[in-house]
């Protein structure tokens, strides 16, 4: 069932939670961060301490005026008579791309979307992996057919699973890691190669979770 209840305590949570860390990640004063927010320092501030409630409507304003455009804030509510003092949840929908989609800027809006509680840094999207690249014969492992969720607005650093793309080249899955002060992307796959960043190499993101593609 989906409807957005009062209070909504969990999402209030999260979105304290999602200002305060915008606000470090950004090195944003609290002026700087009511500004980009549309919105007083004091109103903010209220924010950040918790001690005022923004509607679902509001938080999704909000989103907006920061940019992060594939973000969709919602709340899940179960039934209490199902499952008694069942708390709240705060989930956001991210869309579901195509490869075909990475080769430009990415767009916006889409037809598909699923549903998470993972609160991105930046916008963040879903893929269905493609290849047999990154599927190893132990250890870590992406299987074809999972379905990855990529941060756009997280670093790229030796030892993510990030998307790629190289110039000239389609977007590819890889770990990004360092040799002899070289970026490098690998598969887990030993039956492919391991190839060097060039230079204009992009990160389109990092991957955060990942499941099985239904």
């Amino acid at each position: 069932m989906w409807r957005k209840p009062e209070p909504y305590c969990a999402l209030m949570e999260s979105w304290n939670s999602f200002l305060k860390r915008y606000k470090r990640d950004h090195k944003l004063s609290q002026l700087k961060l009511a500004e980009r927010l549309g919105m007083t320092q004091g109103g903010v501030g209220h924010w950040l301490r918790g001690t005022r409630r923004p509607t679902l409507e509001t938080i999704n304003e909000k989103l907006e005026k920061l940019g992060l455009v594939f973000l969709e804030a919602q709340v899940m509510v179960v039934e209490r008579d199902i499952v008694p003092e069942a708390p709240l949840y705060a989930s956001f929908r991210f869309p579901v791309l195509g490869w075909s989609d990475l080769q430009g800027p990415l767009p916006e809006t889409s037809k598909a979307r699923e549903q998470t509680d993972y609160m991105p840094a930046g916008n963040a999207f879903w893929l269905v992996v493609e290849s047999d690249s990154m599927n190893a014969a132990s250890g870590k492992s992406v299987p074809e057919g999972m379905r990855v969720l990529v941060d756009t607005g997280l670093p790229a650093e030796p030892g993510r699973l990030v998307i790629a793309r190289q110039p000239g080249r389609p977007p590819v899955l890889r770990q990004l890691v360092e040799e002899g002060g070289d970026k490098m992307l690998k598969p887990l796959n030993t039956r492919y190669p391991t190839v060097l960043c060039e230079d204009g190499c992009e990160f389109l993101g990092v991957v955060v979770r990942m499941h099985a593609a239904l």
